[in-house]
């Protein structure tokens, strides 16, 4: 078996697997939905920024949040394959244990991307309006938090034998990681300490990036939002690469 073969039949695997589960579709849509006109709606009654409406404002931030849920969560797979003994059938294949993790990431990235572009159409009923520019940077973003958190999603599954160490991760890894990355906010006038936090979080910079992209005034120039982007990607795929290595089958 090649490794360009076995990379293919991991990626469509998990491709076949998403499209036959019509529930994950279904959240897609509803989850996202439910923050815009539930939180957007209802703080968007009080709360605008100049031009822009509260729920356009959030709107990149729910891009973010339904990509990073569809992501780490990929990882839960990780579990589950190894309870039905599938993933060491996938282990002592004749593929290298990067091929195995590139092969995992893309469909996750795949998984997630989908879901994510259910949300981009829906985005001129917010208050979005797209531009090739805008629509390109925005598809960027979302392919580099994806690739990210896709992968640390599978480094943390491959560490773990139980669904219960996997559910810690939404209160421990996710809700952090949105809370505090001005997916909901903006990033001018805030305490000290939350200014810190915000600034060292990767995730920032992607909700910038695409912020400045569909609405303008981002933060941080471009090429920073880029570049943090890049670097968190690469390092989350360097750490699933080496879990994988070290995991035993």
């Amino acid at each position: 078996m090649s490794e360009l073969v076995g990379l293919y039949a991991l990626w469509y695997r998990e491709f076949k697997v998403f499209l036959r589960e019509k529930s994950r579709i279904l959240a897609s849509i509803v989850n996202p939905l439910i923050w815009l006109v539930a939180y957007g709606g209802g703080l968007g009654a009080a709360i605008s920024f100049g031009e822009v409406g509260y729920q356009a404002f959030i709107f990149p931030g729910v891009i973010m949040l339904t990509t990073l849920f569809t992501s780490i969560f990929f990882g839960l797979y990780i579990v589950l394959d190894k309870r039905l003994d599938f993933f060491k059938e996938v282990l002592i294949a004749p593929l290298s244990r990067m091929t195995i993790f590139v092969g995992k990431m893309l469909g996750g990235c795949t998984d997630a991307m989908l879901q994510a572009l259910i949300l981009i159409c829906l985005g001129p009923f917010f208050g979005i309006t797209y531009t090739p520019y805008s629509l390109g940077v925005l598809v960027i973003f979302i392919l580099f938090i994806a690739a990210g958190t896709t992968s640390l999603g599978l480094t943390i599954g491959s560490q773990l034998n139980s669904f219960e160490g996997f559910g810690l991760i939404q209160s421990f890894v996710i809700l952090p990681l949105f809370f505090l990355s001005g997916a909901l906010y903006p990033l001018n006038n805030l305490p000290d300490w939350l200014f810190i936090i915000t600034r060292i979080n990767p995730l920032t910079y992607i909700v910038d990036g695409m912020r400045g992209a569909l609405l303008g005034n981002p933060t941080f120039p471009l090429y920073v939002d880029l570049g943090v982007a890049v670097v968190f990607v690469l390092v989350l795929i360097a750490a699933g690469s080496i879990a994988f290595k070290k995991m035993k089958s």
